[in-house]
């Protein structure tokens, strides 16, 4: 399944070696009264878009500068799942979103090659976040939602066919050389570098990246089929090592093919049009039955940068990590470090949280980041399989699990944040279930029922169960959840007076009553900060939380994911 493929051999990329470039040392005479604004984005591809929207919508000052003059008009990315719904939902394009997606609502299939099943993963119905469990998208469509709903805000400008070609670190902003036209000067107080594996903004950092020697070629083809075809299953994988193929939706209409490169091709040759139409004509495509929209050889890699800030200068998305697509989980990366990165800087930005804070950005997604990147790599050493006794060995192994992912696939850690802001324990470190994702549920406030973001808003979210734990907050507490936009969210079972929180499923009443807490306090990016088992813990939660976006703490970096990887077929 593809997350969206990270670079086509047509590209002709910058070293992803993390060297650090100097600087343009001679800047333009600044203007007399230069705008600062709040946040430069350098890329505006889905990340850069969904960035500047989360801002705009805290009212802050953003301009995004995208070196093309035109949105890009073909496929690459394919797949979220239900935690980035969550996220376009927190931008306020949830249903403008669901309108250009194809939901799943059945299984995905992993087959050999005779066609018998090796896993069943069901992806039916909706996951923890209130959204279906996996979505797929056409890239052009979805940009045009997210780009329009940013340069709609006011405080939101847009600039393409702008090049960045220059930065300059100053004490309070940075000043950018922007080529193209209009070209000039721009100047913001920070620099957020979501513009790719090619990123110029990684360029200029002193910062080394890891890699963990994962290359594969695989020619993705984006169709348009002309009739009308019941596809079963829908997203499929065919682990044949005579040639290894996913089979996926491309988004409404649309169907993608992906054919694993063999040892005996080139990628010159696989990419042409000739080698698409052959691979596709055993599954019954042809020119008079279907149009190519796209196609290309990508590489496949598994790679993070090691710091994702200096500075005045962060990174976002492929500027900061890429993975194989084999999870789905490209562009989710990318979003959740959008979403993560927007609350803190909405916080710094305005002195509610002192800029150190920014450093957990850092210690938090990129382990969390490294999860992904481990799991599709596990993915990718089961599907990439080119001996046939090696495949027969795994086969069997799978077919014997029960087509169980539990038990067929590789182990993988969970996906938690790393360290970071997060409750602290009795000794220090983290408390338990900090930094895991919280879920969603639809509830009751004023007579409207709908998912929970929805009601509040968004935004640091405190659920409690019932009114009572709320009582140990003082003014001092009251004051400072307000001044960082908590949102209050007292839970009842039954019979909600007007300023309470119906929880008719029992979805977060449950939840808490099995854990044995009276309150969870969600942070803006829908992890969970803390919890706590009685009033006086909940007002010790509150004030952990004031202390940590005053003195934050941040941890040493961490690497979860052991490299090199195992060969191929070994286990």
């Amino acid at each position: 399944m593809s997350g969206g493929p990270p670079q086509a051999h047509d590209a002709s990329p910058q070293a992803y070696d993390g060297s650090a470039k100097a600087h343009d040392a001679s800047p333009k005479a600044h203007d007399a009264s230069p705008r600062v604004y709040d946040v430069a984005i350098v890329g505006f591809g889905p990340v850069g878009q969904t960035l500047a929207l989360l801002l705009g919508r805290a009212g802050r000052d953003v301009i995004a500068l995208e070196r093309w003059p035109d949105p890009y008009p073909l496929p690459r990315a394919a797949h979220f799942d239900h935690e980035i719904g969550r996220v376009f939902q927190a931008g306020g394009v949830g249903e403008e979103v669901r309108a250009v997606t194809d939901p799943v609502h059945d299984h995905y299939e992993w087959r050999n090659a005779a066609g018998e099943p090796l896993v069943r993963i069901d992806w039916s119905g909706n996951g923890p976040s209130g959204w279906p469990t996996a979505n797929f998208f056409s890239q052009p469509q979805l940009e045009a939602v997210l780009a329009g709903a940013a340069e709609s805000r006011p405080t939101v400008t847009v600039r393409r066919g702008c090049e960045v070609v220059g930065l300059h670190p100053e004490d309070e902003s940075v000043l950018l050389t922007v080529g193209g036209a209009p070209g000039g000067e721009v100047r913001a107080r920070y620099v957020v570098g979501a513009d790719g594996a090619n990123s110029f903004v990684r360029s200029t950092m002193n910062t080394s990246v890891t890699d963990l020697g994962f290359f594969y070629d695989w020619l993705v083809v984006d169709t348009v089929p002309h009739d009308q075809v019941t596809w079963s299953p829908k997203n499929w994988q065919l682990c044949d090592p005579r040639r290894p193929t996913t089979i996926v939706s491309g988004g409404p209409g649309r169907r993608r093919w992906e054919f694993m490169r063999l040892p005996h091709e080139s990628a010159e040759e696989l990419g042409t049009p000739e080698a698409a139409w052959r691979l596709l004509e055993p599954w019954g495509r042809t020119p008079e039955n279907t149009t190519i929209e796209r196609h290309a050889v990508y590489t496949f890699q598994a790679r993070w940068v090691d710091r994702w800030r200096e500075g005045r200068l962060i990174l976002a998305g492929d500027a900061a990590h890429q993975m194989p697509p084999f999870a789905g989980q490209g562009m989710c990366s990318g979003l959740r470090d959008a979403v993560n990165l927007a609350w803190k800087l909405d916080l710094v930005l305005d002195g509610r949280a002192d800029p150190a804070l920014l450093d957990t950005y850092t210690s938090e997604r990129s382990e969390h980041v490294q999860h992904a990147i481990g799991m599709s790599m596990a993915l990718g050493q089961v599907i990439c399989v080119l001996d046939p006794e090696a495949a027969a060995t795994r086969d069997a192994r799978m077919i014997a699990a029960g087509a169980d992912p539990r038990h067929a696939l590789p182990p993988t850690p969970p996906p938690v944040l790393g360290d970071g802001v997060l409750q602290r324990g009795p000794d220090g470190g983290r408390a338990p279930h900090t930094g895991h994702l919280t879920p969603q549920y639809e509830v009751t406030h004023q007579g409207r029922t709908a998912l929970l973001d929805d009601l509040t808003g968004g935004g640091f979210t405190l659920l409690t169960d019932g009114p009572g734990p709320l009582d140990a907050l003082d003014a001092a507490d009251h004051d400072f959840l307000a001044g960082i936009g908590v949102r209050l969210v007292p839970l009842y079972a039954r019979d909600a007076p007007p300023g309470g929180y119906l929880d008719a499923s029992d979805g977060y009443l449950s939840h808490l009553r099995e854990r044995g807490h009276v309150a969870a306090l969600v942070r803006p990016d829908f992890y969970l900060f803390g919890a706590a088992a009685d009033a006086a813990e909940l007002r010790e939660l509150v004030g952990q939380l004031r202390d940590q976006l005053r003195h934050p703490v941040v941890p040493p970096r961490r690497t979860t994911v052991p490299a090199p990887p195992a060969a191929v077929g070994e286990r």
